[in-house]
């Protein structure tokens, strides 16, 4: 945080590959005994373009589940059936970031979820340990908004009573980062080294 900004109070937090894990080809290989069909498995699902419509809430599932098996052999469709329906399980915590999700919330912060997800998100929500320490969500195939708008994050400040500038917003992606300043909120470019988050906070790595 610069000497510019406003007092942290807000930590909004992206889903995918900063509290739990979000890898395709991963996935894909718990659904398939071999390379070549995890690769098929992969790109006619999480691989294509149509993911970001499920996302953004323009299509639903039994459309990705029909565009994905017009993108693979027959014999792979009950691969695809079970790993669609299942693959969410194998989404893991990161355990660092949730770690320090509950000392904020411990030391006062209130947290947020701001994702770029589809409507079953709560599959993976149900074991990310910081989820129930929030105090409210906005989902992008919920509200038919996507990041980087910045409408989706003038939506979540409006919802829940939130000052643009007393919120850090954490994701992965640097383009959803600079969507969030658009609207005044400090924004942190997530890479994985959460001793850099704590301190673009202002706390203690470690408890």
């Amino acid at each position: 945080m610069n000497a510019a900004a406003r007092p942290i109070k807000n930590i909004v937090f992206d889903m995918g590959n900063v509290l739990m894990t979000f890898n395709g080809p991963h996935f894909a290989t718990r659904f398939s005994d071999n390379d070549q069909d995890a690769a098929l498995l992969q790109a006619a699902y999480f691989g294509r373009g149509e993911w970001a419509l499920l996302d953004a809430g323009v299509i639903g599932y039994p459309t990705m589940m029909r565009i994905a098996e017009a993108h693979l052999p027959e014999r792979l469709w009950p691969n695809l059936h079970d790993m669609a329906a299942h693959w969410a399980r194998y989404s893991e915590p990161i355990p660092e970031v949730n770690d320090l999700a509950r000392r904020l919330y411990e030391q006062g912060y209130d947290l947020y979820l701001l994702s770029n997800a589809g409507t079953r998100i709560d599959e993976q929500l149900d074991h990310c340990p910081a989820y129930p320490l929030m105090k409210g969500r906005v989902v992008s195939a919920e509200e038919k908004l996507m990041k980087p708008d910045p409408a989706i994050y003038e939506l979540l400040c409006k919802r829940y009573g939130l000052v643009p500038a007393e919120c850090l917003f954490v994701d992965d992606n640097a383009d959803n980062c600079a969507g969030a300043k658009v609207v005044g909120m400090q924004a942190f470019h997530f890479t994985g080294d959460v001793a850099a988050l704590a301190a673009a906070i202002g706390v203690s790595p470690q408890r």
